[in-house]
């Protein structure tokens, strides 16, 4: 998967875990936490729905690089390129 497609997919996550958020504004530098209603379940999930996905599997010692779109983006990216998007 390219950058572009991770942060669709990570959209498309965050979209299903708080539907009532507007991700049309997220700002990519900014924490996911600062910018959404998101609690530790909620992100708990997002890590489930990836490994659900695309078996992605992320270290609890490894959650702190999944705080804002950037680095969640920069942490998946080698662990997902070799995943095409159906």
């Amino acid at each position: 998967m390219t950058p572009a497609e991770i942060r669709e997919e990570i959209i498309d996550i965050l979209e299903d875990i708080s539907p009532d958020e507007d991700m049309e504004n997220l700002d990519d530098e900014k924490s996911f936490r600062d910018q959404l209603e998101l609690d530790s379940m909620d992100f708990l999930d997002i890590v489930m729905e990836l490994r659900k996905r695309h078996r992605v599997q992320i270290p609890e010692e490894d959650y702190g690089n999944l705080a804002s779109m950037n680095s969640t983006v920069s942490y998946l990216e080698p662990k997902m390129k070799d995943i095409v998007k159906s």
